[in-house]
């Protein structure tokens, strides 16, 4: 092979392993999808991407697919991040995508699916985690032929709903993985920042019921809250070690969020949460669980004890509770495998084969 044909190929295979680490992307369509309120979209679109192929057993089950699910605001294509699939996608990872099918959705409300932003504004239907969750399971069954998951691991939001999941399909998963969540309904302080945040959006006179034509001021008042939520003050004092810095460091960040975020949009999503509460039906989950957070989460501070009373009634539960390091990130540590990826290869490793 000439050198310039060697280069070609090598070039071909480096946009080929590209194009796979970034994975396919699609969209499914729910018709007359009905939600918990009684309202119905004619079609609800579901955006997701993919990475791997699926595997089938001699009945036809898929039986190597995993669903990540994402947070409040997020997508399902932010964990194509080095820091996330670089340290679970990739060749010899715990979710080497030549072994797993990974099927990261966007939920209802988020990125590329239905939301509010789209046209409806504050007529979009008022849905609820039950509400995307069964979407999640209309996306795998009717748009994906999967009618069994490995494995569901959910970030925040996404934690959340992999306990609905829990009770909800208590036979289609063999495994879940919460992280930085809890079990419970949102109350306290954390309902406390979630309704201001929502104030801040519905209080603006530039809201105008929903119906602005530019964004209103409240996005930039309720990201300062969303800050507060998701942030360490050790990261946070050791990236920004000067006044300067840190007025810097915030204001880039506001800057950032208000240019991506749509007020409709993220009051539906912080509205969602508004009746969760797995804790009457931890008994109905009887998939193994290993449920993570970090001692650094403002949204899940330790100090509730929260955790600790409810875990006992997971029949094969286990919670692990992560200690402030330099490499925690507070609430985010959920997206950083590097700090929790040694419990995750313990508990896949435990899974009963099916």
């Amino acid at each position: 092979m000439t050198a310039a044909r060697l280069f070609l190929a090598l070039s071909l295979i480096a946009v080929s392993a590209r194009a796979r680490a970034q994975g396919t992307q699609g969209d499914f369509v729910a018709r007359d999808f009905t939600f918990a309120s009684g309202e119905v979209l004619p079609e609800l679109r579901l955006h997701y991407t993919t990475l791997g192929t699926p595997q089938a057993d001699a009945r036809g089950v898929v039986r190597n697919a995993v669903m990540i699910l994402h947070g409040t605001g997020g997508t399902g294509r932010a964990f194509l991040s080095a820091t996330y699939a670089g340290e679970l996608f990739g060749p010899g990872k715990l979710l080497d995508t030549t072994r797993y099918y990974v099927v990261l959705p966007d939920g209802i409300g988020h990125g590329g699916s239905s939301k509010p932003s789209d046209g409806l504004h504050a007529k979009f239907p008022r849905y609820t985690y039950d509400d995307m969750v069964r979407a999640q399971q209309l996306l795998l069954t009717k748009g994906l032929g999967v009618s069994h998951l490995r494995l569901i691991m959910g970030t925040s939001m996404g934690c959340m709903h992999a306990w609905v999941w829990g009770y909800t399909y208590p036979a289609f998963v063999d495994g879940l993985v919460p992280l930085a969540c809890a079990p419970a309904p949102i109350v306290g302080r954390n309902r406390m920042m979630r309704k201001m945040i929502m104030d801040d959006l519905r209080a603006d006179p530039g809201y105008k019921g929903g119906d602005y034509t530019e964004q209103p001021k409240g996005v930039a008042y309720a990201s300062q809250l969303l800050f507060m939520m998701t942030s360490a003050p050790l990261v946070q004092h050791r990236q920004a070690p000067t006044r300067e810095a840190a007025d810097s460091a915030i204001t880039a960040y506001l800057a950032a969020r208000v240019r991506v975020t749509d007020a409709n949009d993220m009051l539906y999503q912080f509205d969602a949460s508004r009746d969760y509460d797995p804790s009457s039906h931890l008994t109905q989950v009887t998939t193994p669980v290993l449920a993570i957070n970090s001692a650094d989460d403002l949204v899940n501070p330790p100090e509730l004890g929260v955790m600790e009373r409810l875990m006992p009634q997971v029949a094969k539960g286990r919670f692990i509770l992560l200690p402030i390091t330099p490499q925690t990130r507070g609430h985010g540590t959920h997206s950083v495998p590097a700090v929790w990826g040694g419990y995750l290869a313990e508990f896949l490793k435990g899974l009963p084969e099916r």
